[in-house]
C-alpha cells in the first residue's frame, strides 16, 4: 500500500522528507581530501561543492534511478554513516585484529627493548633541560631502527604496519613526548609523502638514509601569514624555461626538525595552466628538497613552552634549484599530498597520547595508594576515586580510537579521515585533562618539577594546536559529515523525479523519517553485534545515532550551503560526533574482551557502560540545544560579546570599584 502511495504522490514524499531546493541539483564531485591546515579553503570549497544550489541538469528516469542507487551504496565508515543517522558496523565490529602471528611476534620482540631503552637510557628531564635530545639517545634510536619504522625492509626500514607502529609510538609517548615529536616529525609527516606519493626512483634515492636516521626529514608548510589557512602560503616555485628544475623562494616557520633536517617536504605555489582552457592559476605543489641543493638555511631553535628537546626552527629557501624530478605527486596536487600525509599520521598522535595518559595515571595512582590523610589512604576517598576512574576512562577511549583506526588502515580502508581527526581532537584534550587531574591528585608534590608532570603538561599543550588545530579539525569533522549527509539528500530528491522507479528506496526513507518524527526508533539495532552484557549501552548508541542523524538533516535543510558560516552549530555537531565515535570504539573493544573472557573484561564493561551513559547524555543535550529556539539568542549574544571585547581591546565592563 505504501509503495503505491509513493508511486502516485511524490508530494507525499516531499512532505515527509522536507527536501528543499538548498539540496537540489547536480553538483561537481567533491575532493575527499582537502587540506586540514587550510580551514577557510576547506570550509568554502567543501561546503559549496556539497551544498550549493544549482539547477538540475536533467530529470530523466534513467539518471534519477542510477543516482539513487549510487546514493544507496553506503560507505563502510562508521563516522560517515552516523551523520546520516545510520550505523555501519563493517569497520568497527568486531574490534579488528589485523596482525598475523608473525607480525604479532615481531612486535612482542620490539616492545621489551624499546620500553627498556626509554626507562634506562633516555632521560626526559635532561633532554628538557638541555633543550635537545641527548646524542646517546639519538644514536640508540638509530641503532634500534626507530627512524624508519614504516619504511619497507627492502629499503632499510622495519616495515611495520600501522598497528605495530602505533604500539611503539605509545611507548614513546608514555616516556618522552619531545623525543616522540623528533621521531614523528621525521617519519609521520617529514618523509611520509615519499612513502605515500613518491615514485620508485624517489623512494630508492631517499628512504634508505632516512630509515637509518643518517638523514633527518622535516615537513614545511606553515608560514608567517598561513597557519590554518594554507592556501595563503607565499613560498613560490618557478619552473625554468628548460623545464628541468624549479627555483624555490620563501620561508617557513615553526618547522619541527627544521634545524636538523637534510631532507624537506616543501609546499610552494606554482603556476599551473589548464590545458583545456589555457587559464593559468597558482596551485600548491609538493617538492622533495635537499639542504645540499644550496640556498637552504635555518634560524636558531625556537624557545618554546614545551617539547623543548625537539628542534623547532624557521627554514628559508633562497633561489633553491629543485630538480623537476623532485616534484612529489602531481604538479598542482600539493593539497592532496599534504592532506593525505596529515590524515595518515593523526592516529599516531592518539596512540602516543594514550601512552602519555598511562604514564601520568601510574604517577597519580602511586601517590594515591601511598598518601595518607585523615587516617586513610587517599585512594579510598570518593573525590579521588572519581578522578582516577575518569582518567582511566579517557585513556581507554583514546587508546581504543587509536588502535581501531590503525587496524582499519591496515585492512585497506580508504575512508578514515573523520575518524582520524576525531582521534586527534579527543586524545589531545583527554591527555591534557588527565595530566591536570594527575597534578591535582598529587597536590603540591605534583606541582614540583621533580615529579615530572609539569614537563608533561608543558609538552602536551602543543598537541591541540599543531597538525591541524582542534578548532579547525572540528569544522573538518562537521563539514565532512554534512557533505555525506547532503549527498544522501540529493540522491533522495533525484529519486523523487521518478517515484515509480525508486518506490522501494523512497518507501524506506519515508518510513524512517516518519518514525523518527514520531519519536520512534528507525529500525537500527546492534543486537547480536555487541556483547549481551552491553546491550543497554548498545541501545544508547543506537538512539544517539538516530537523534544525531535527524538533527544533522534538519540543520542541513535549514541552513543549506550557509551551514559553513554557522560555526557555533558546527562545534556542537562535531562534539556529538566525537562522543558517538568514542561510544562505538569502546563498545567494540569491551565486547571483544567479554566474548574472549579477558581477565579485565568486567573492568572494561564498567568503563564502557560509564562512557556510553555519559556520552549519550552529552549528545542528547547538544542535540536539544541545536533544536532549541533560544539557542539562536545565545549564539547571537556570544557573537556580540566577542565583538565588543575585540573592539574595546579587552574586557568592556568597568571595575566593580569604579576605578
Amino acid at each position: 500500500m505504501l509503495l503505491r502511495k509513493v508511486a502516485r504522490t511524490p508530494a507525499l514524499c516531499h512532505s515527509v522528507l522536507r527536501l528543499t531546493p538548498a539540496i537540489a541539483g547536480s553538483q561537481r564531485p567533491l575532493e575527499s581530501s582537502l587540506l586540514i591546515h587550510n580551514g577557510r579553503f576547506y570550509a568554502g570549497q567543501a561546503t559549496q561543492a556539497v551544498l550549493e544550489k544549482q539547477a538540475a541538469s536533467t530529470d530523466s528516469a534513467t539518471k534519477a534511478t542510477a543516482e539513487s542507487k549510487a546514493a544507496a551504496q553506503e560507505s563502510k565508515s562508521f563516522a560517515v554513516n552516523m551523520f546520516k543517522g545510520q550505523i555501519s558496523t563493517a569497520q568497527v565490529f568486531p574490534f579488528p585484529s589485523v596482525m598475523t602471528e608473525e607480525q604479532a611476534q615481531f612486535l612482542r620482540e620490539l616492545v621489551g627493548p624499546v620500553s627498556r631503552f626509554f626507562e634506562e637510557v633516555n632521560d626526559p628531564m635532561k633532554n628538557d633541560a638541555l633543550e635537545k635530545v641527548e646524542d646517546t639517545t639519538m644514536e640508540g634510536l638509530k641503532e634500534m631502527g626507530a627512524f624508519g619504522l614504516q619504511v619497507p625492509t627492502d629499503l632499510g626500514g622495519l616495515g611495520l604496519t600501522n598497528t605495530q607502529y602505533a604500539r611503539l609510538v605509545e611507548i614513546v609517548g608514555m616516556h618522552d613526548l619531545a623525543v616522540g615529536i623528533t621521531l614523528g616529525a621525521h617519519q609521520s609527516i617529514g618523509f611520509k609523502g615519499i612513502l605515500l606519493f613518491g615514485n620508485q626512483q624517489q623512494k630508492e634515492k631517499y628512504l634508505p638514509k632516512l630509515a637509518t636516521g643518517e638523514t633527518i626529514a622535516a615537513f614545511c608548510l606553515t608560514e608567517p601569514a598561513s597557519g590554518s589557512d594554507a592556501a595563503s602560503i607565499r613560498t613560490t616555485a618557478e619552473r625554468s624555461a628548460c623545464g628541468q628544475y624549479y627555483t624555490l623562494n620563501g620561508g617557513k616557520i615553526w618547522i619541527s626538525n627544521g634545524g636538523l633536517a637534510e631532507i624537506f617536504t616543501v609546499f610552494a605555489k606554482t603556476p599551473v595552466t589548464d590545458e583545456s582552457t589555457g587559464e593559468t592559476k597558482d596551485k600548491i605543489t609538493a617538492f622533495i628538497v635537499e639542504r645540499g641543493f644550496g640556498g637552504v638555511t635555518h634560524g636558531p631553535s625556537e624557545q618554546k613552552m614545551g617539547i623543548k628537546a625537539s628542534n623547532t626552527a624557521e627554514v628559508h629557501f633562497e633561489e633553491v634549484r629543485v630538480p623537476a624530478a623532485n616534484v612529489l605527486g602531481e604538479v598542482g596536487g600539493g593539497f592532496k599530498v599534504a592532506m593525505n600525509i596529515l590524515n595518515n599520521g593523526r592516529f599516531g598522535m592518539a596512540a602516543a597520547l594514550s601512552g602519555t595518559m598511562k604514564g601520568v595515571i601510574a604517577k597519580a595512582v602511586d601517590h594515591a595508594a601511598n598518601r595518607t590523610q585523615f587516617g586513610n589512604k587517599i585512594h579510598n576517598f570518593g573525590a579521588i576515586q572519581e578522578k582516577v576512574a575518569r582518567m582511566a576512562m579517557l585513556q581507554y577511549v583514546a587508546e581504543s580510537m587509536a588502535f581501531m583506526i590503525s587496524a582499519n588502515m591496515d585492512m585497506g580502508a580508504s575512508e578514515f579521515q573523520i575518524e582520524a581527526a576525531i582521534s586527534k581532537i579527543f586524545a589531545s584534550e583527554a591527555a591534557w585533562t588527565v595530566a591536570d587531574e594527575c597534578i591535582q591528585v598529587m597536590g603540591g608534590m605534583g606541582y614540583m618539577k621533580d615529579a615530572g608532570v609539569e614537563r608533561v603538561m608543558r609538552d602536551l599543550r602543543i598537541f591541540r594546536i599543531f597538525e591541524g588545530t582542534n578548532d579547525i579539525l572540528r569544522l573538518f569533522v562537521a563539514l565532512n559529515g554534512f557533505q555525506n549527509a547532503g549527498s544522501q539528500l540529493k540522491g533522495l530528491q533525484r529519486a523523487l523525479k521518478n517515484p515509480l522507479g525508486n518506490a522501494g528506496f523512497l518507501a524506506s526513507e519515508i518510513s524512517k523519517r516518519a518514525r523518527r518524527k514520531a519519536g520512534m526508533g528507525t529500525g537500527l539495532s546492534l543486537q547480536g553485534t555487541v556483547h549481551p552484557d552491553l546491550a543497554e549501552s548498545g541501545d544508547l548508541l543506537v538512539g544517539a545515532v538516530e537523534q544525531f542523524g535527524g538533527v544533522v538533516e534538519e540543520l542541513l535543510l535549514k541552513h543549506g550551503k550557509k551551514i559553513v558560516d554557522e560555526q557555533f552549530v558546527l562545534k556542537r555537531v562535531a562534539d556529538s560526533a566525537i562522543d558517538l565515535y568514542g561510544m562505538v570504539v569502546v563498545l567494540s573493544r569491551a565486547s571483544r574482551s567479554l566474548s574472549q573472557g579477558h581477565a579485565s573484561a568486567q573492568h572494561e564493561r564498567m568503563l564502557c557502560e560509564t562512557w556510553c551513559f555519559e556520552a549519550h547524555q552529552r549528545i542528547m543535550q547538544d542535540t536539544r540545544t541545536l533544536k532549541d529556539s533560544s539557542t539562536k539568542k545565545i549564539f547571537k549574544n556570544l557573537r556580540a560579546i566577542s565583538t565588543a571585547v575585540v573592539e574595546n581591546g579587552g574586557t568592556v565592563s568597568p571595575h566593580p570599584l569604579g576605578f
